[in-house]
């Protein structure tokens, strides 16, 4: 049974890890939404694998979501779930995890591995929850991501939460006391993933100090001197890092099966909950990457015609200058300013510069989303992913008929003022790290009785 503390919507899960028998290195696998353009990374990873027992047997890469029989391969997934639980999956207790986490961009990462209550998670635009959405959530994402948990017996996680602890109260307390606890696992990433090492805690007394920790981060009084807020902002504890879409498909379940329970089993019923990973936004390994866009099949020339009709339709202007190379444009260019917002992008024999001059939105992504969310509306032959790293979105938009969109970072220092000020971010604005620090599955948790 996972230990529940109703006032800061947390639990102690109870943890499902591989028995010794099972290679680690080809267990654990990385986040679906990664690698969404370039299926040869997932053939890769499934030459790897080979016949071993896998996270990529449970998982649905996005990658394959356009593919025409997905009830096949949610079957597939579905039956996989069974067999491990019957033979691969060992119940480890109630515990958090505490896990160690290095890869060769970074510094170590800290991460802990929790439950998070969905009764107290809200992603509609405006909420005051104490578990919210950083990013707007497009509702028409989730129906295939519903049809992959709904009947799914276990859940493994990518969803990273942040919470906002300047002081290292919660988590770096636990990595400083890390010889005192037992050791779960310890090994190598495939893929240039780097390397995790993961720690039991189920000791009360560090329980207890999370708990307590998390307590006064909580604290009304804390919340409103550290944002210089009043009583109409709601206390944000945990904001969605990574995986919204991922925690808005749990809670999508959570309500459909509430409706079957009697009022004592919706206390306790495993649905309830998401498996997640907490990191304090403060920590060091922690970097802030921006999210570029791809654009395939898009006419250039027209693009940056209805861009700049667009731009001046709302009372703002947009100069394009180009490039001989993308270093040459590298060399010239300026941070944003209010005035002034710079976006660079590539296409098959253009390297390019998007000034938009007296800019209406405080941030150069939510311009640039706002033009493309209407442009990909009257475009239906034009498709967009959403791409981490600028030697990917170079060498994807370079290609004929596709453009690349290079974002700037943003300040993570600034992210939870943003957040709980102007509310949700537009969506992909930034991520925790490049595709290769990703979340690797490893952590599951029955959500089926």
């Amino acid at each position: 049974m996972q230990t529940i503390f109703p006032h800061l919507w947390i639990a102690v899960p109870e943890i499902l890890l591989p028995n010794d028998s099972v290679d680690l290195e080809k267990r654990a696998v990385v986040a679906c939404d990664q690698y969404t353009s370039e299926p040869e990374y997932r053939e890769e990873v499934a030459d790897i694998v080979a016949d071993d027992p896998s996270t990529v047997n449970i998982i649905y890469p996005e990658v394959y979501l356009e593919e025409a029989d997905k009830a096949h391969r949610i079957k597939r997934i579905h039956t996989y779930m069974r067999d491990y639980l019957d033979g691969i999956l060992e119940n480890k207790w109630s515990c958090f995890v505490l896990l160690d986490r290095k890869t060769a961009h970074t510094d170590s990462r800290k991460w802990l591995v929790v439950a998070l209550d969905l009764e107290k998670y809200d992603y509609s635009v405006g909420s005051q929850t104490l578990i919210r959405a950083t990013e707007w959530t497009i509702v028409d994402r989730l129906p295939p991501r519903i049809q992959i948990r709904n009947g799914a017996p276990i859940e493994t996680p990518h969803i990273m939460v942040l919470i906002d602890d300047p002081e290292r109260t919660v988590i770096e307390p636990l990595f400083a006391d890390r010889a005192q606890c037992q050791k779960l696992y310890d090994f190598d990433l495939m893929m240039e993933g780097g390397h995790a090492t993961g720690y039991q805690i189920d000791d009360e007394q560090k329980i207890n100090q999370v708990i307590k920790a998390l307590e006064k981060l909580a604290e009304k009084k804390v919340f409103q001197e550290k944002y210089a807020v009043d009583d109409q902002k709601g206390v944000l504890l945990f904001a969605m890092g990574d995986g919204n879409h991922s925690l808005a498909t749990a809670k999508a379940i959570r309500e459909e099966k509430k409706k079957t329970l009697t009022e004592d089993q919706k206390k306790n019923f495993p649905a309830r909950f998401a498996l997640v990973e907490l990191v304090n936004v403060h920590d060091t390994g922690l970097t802030f990457e921006p999210i570029h866009r791809v654009l395939f099949a898009a006419d250039q020339a027209g693009l940056l015609a209805e861009m700049k009709s667009y731009f001046q339709a709302q009372g703002s202007d947009l100069v394009v200058t180009t490039y001989p190379s993308s270093e040459e444009l590298k060399k010239s260019l300026k941070p944003s300013s209010a005035e002034h917002h710079y976006i660079r992008f590539v296409a098959s024999s253009t390297f390019g510069l998007l000034d938009i001059v007296h800019p209406k939105l405080n941030l150069e992504v939510g311009n640039l989303q706002a033009f493309l969310d209407q442009y990909l509306k009257a475009h239906p032959e034009v498709k967009i992913d959403y791409v981490h790293g600028e030697e990917t979105t170079e060498t994807l938009g370079s290609r004929d008929h596709n453009m690349g969109f290079l974002l700037p970072i943003m300040d993570k220092g600034d992210f939870f003022k943003t957040v709980v000020i102007d509310g949700a971010l537009p969506r992909k604005t930034f991520s925790m790290g490049e595709a290769a620090e990703k979340r690797f599955y490893l952590e599951c948790r029955r959500i089926e009785e």
